[in-house]
């Protein structure tokens, strides 16, 4: 039997999308919207929402007339190391700090890449970590540990 799908990659990231954006909507939906002079809290994550849902929707119509590249095989490996690397970040960033956390996130995500080299990691994971820390710490005034007291501090 022929599938009417055509673009399957495309077909299953509008559906994703799609839903993503509509369960926006149905949470939001018990904040208050206010209106467009004075925005309540759920004006912004409903109309994100229906935004998403209609360019996820436009994906969609599109998977079905346009021959696109086929699925190729899940990741699982770099999902779970992605997914991972924000666990281990929330783990780490009140306890270790920061400086110790952002590096982690960046170099455990990096390692998901097939084009993954120890040297560009460490220089991102430094330069990241430095930018966070002036960003967060230093300009935004937030109350995150910059060195944790795991670590001494």
């Amino acid at each position: 039997m022929r599938s009417f799908i055509r673009s399957p990659k495309d077909f299953w990231s509008g559906i994703m999308f799609l839903a993503i954006g509509l369960a926006t909507v149905v949470i939001a939906r018990d904040y208050p919207m206010g209106d467009a002079g004075r925005m309540g809290p759920g004006y912004f994550p409903t109309v994100l929402g229906w935004l998403l849902a209609a360019i996820s929707a436009i994906t969609l119509i599109g998977s079905l007339s346009a021959r696109g590249a086929p699925m190729e095989r899940f990741a699982y490996k770099d999902m779970l190391l992605i997914l991972g690397s924000v666990l281990l970040f929330g783990l780490l960033v009140r306890g270790a700090g920061l400086a110790c956390a952002i590096p982690a996130l960046v170099i455990v995500s990096a390692r998901a890449s097939a084009k993954f080299r120890w040297g560009p990691a460490i220089a991102l994971a430094i330069g990241s970590a430095v930018f966070c820390v002036l960003l967060f710490v230093k300009a935004l005034g937030l109350p995150l540990p910059i060195v944790g007291p795991w670590l001494g501090a």
